[in-house]
């Protein structure tokens, strides 16, 4: 079993996908649209529907993201897509180069919260929000971190 990040957006699927898979330099990228199932004459999908991402999954690093948009009926059974702080993504374990690499790449047109730097706790350490209101922690010592205090 793996755990993942999957993001959710409101017609913006396609456009995150692309962002992502450049700025994190996906090496492998799928892709769905909801129109690839044929139309339920009960529950017909208007055309910009059709044409919205359902299931899409980048892999960069040998991570996996996964990205998708939900229909407007769907999000009137969960209260729509809101932007938070309560979730970020976190890469944590990787070397300073690579760090900077895709901090750079996420952090255009979005907000650095606390710029790329060393601090007492890891080599590279720094927290943006990306231009689609995610939030992402790098620390490249993360693991070493946690081993230093507990055991």
């Amino acid at each position: 079993m793996k755990a993942i990040s999957y993001l959710q957006f409101d017609g913006r699927a396609e456009e995150a996908l692309a962002f992502y898979e450049q700025a994190l330099q996906a090496t492998n990228v799928k892709m769905v649209r909801f129109g690839a199932f044929g139309q339920d004459p009960n529950a017909p999908l208007a055309e910009e529907e059709q044409n919205m991402i359902m299931e899409s999954r980048i892999e960069f690093s040998g991570n996996i993201l996964m990205i998708s948009d939900v229909l407007p009926f769907m999000q009137a059974g969960i209260g729509g897509i809101i932007k938070g702080n309560t979730v970020l993504i976190s890469m944590i374990d990787a070397d300073p180069e690579m760090n900077k690499q895709y901090f750079e790449g996420l952090s255009e047109g979005g907000t650095v919260i606390m710029p790329l730097s060393s601090t007492p706790w890891s080599a590279s350490f720094g927290v943006l929000v990306d231009k689609f209101g995610v939030m992402w922690k790098f620390n490249s010592d993360a693991s070493k971190f946690l081993d230093r205090f507990v055991n």
